[in-house]
């Protein structure tokens, strides 16, 4: 079975394919550029250098979020369009727990946190045991002080990952069993996209095309600004 993975939801861009669960390739870059010009490119160049062609790929998988609202709709609608010509099955992954599939080494407890503003943070914790990934609870939205608050009653290793990993590790007091991840598997990485999608896949957890939706935790800034707007006007003409 072979996965085409891609991930958007943060400032890099990565894109994977895996077969029979072994990595054939990832490009990866982060270069600060939109994804709108990077991703398709760097796909395109992947399946070239692999001598693999799209209509030979099984199942389609994306980080759906959360993340970047442009990265995490850029991402989704990227896929949507390459697996609907042949109707392949599709993986929403959580960006969150793709970050943890790329520590398999390490045991302890993963806590994936991505920057969501505003002093808040996108956050969900997994336990690594004998390279088994067990989630530990639903992908959230929480302070960075209530996060910490949380970690401080575990004592196992923590490993700090994602975009928000240097933002959280630096607000707290560095404790001896935080560990701020080294940079080159901090961040999201299509293979551990295709690697989660893998195991759902064997959990029978794909969709389709159509059914394949963007995973928001909070509404998006637009939409907060217009319904505060909408409530004040209905407030003034009271």
């Amino acid at each position: 079975m072979r996965i085409l993975a891609i991930d958007t939801t943060s400032s890099p861009v990565s894109a994977a394919i895996l077969t029979d669960g072994t990595l054939t390739g990832e490009f990866y870059l982060n270069t600060k550029s939109t994804h709108s010009r990077t991703l398709m490119p760097i796909t395109e160049a992947l399946l070239k250098s692999a001598e693999i062609d799209i209509d030979d790929i099984d199942v389609f998988a994306v980080n759906a979020g959360p993340g970047s609202f442009t990265g995490v709709r850029i991402g989704v609608s990227t896929i949507k369009g390459l697996s609907m010509p042949n109707n392949r099955p599709c993986a929403a992954v959580s960006a969150l727990e793709s970050m943890a599939y790329c520590l398999p080494f390490s045991s302890g407890i993963v806590c994936a946190v991505m920057d969501a503003r505003c002093s808040q943070v996108y956050n969900a914790l997994f336990t690594l045991n004998c390279g088994e990934v067990i989630r530990e609870c639903d992908d959230r939205v929480l302070s960075i002080e209530e996060l910490y608050n949380e970690l401080k009653t575990v004592n196992d290793k923590i490993y700090i990952v994602g975009d928000g990993a240097s933002l959280f590790y630096n607000s707290t007091d560095k404790r001896d069993n935080l560990v701020l991840v080294q940079e080159n598997i901090r961040f999201q990485h299509a293979y551990g996209t295709a690697k989660c999608a893998e195991k759902m896949y064997n959990e029978n957890k794909l969709c389709t095309s159509a059914q394949l939706r963007p995973i928001y935790l909070r509404i998006p800034q637009a939409e907060r600004e217009l319904k505060a707007r909408q409530e004040k006007e209905r407030n003034e003409q009271k």
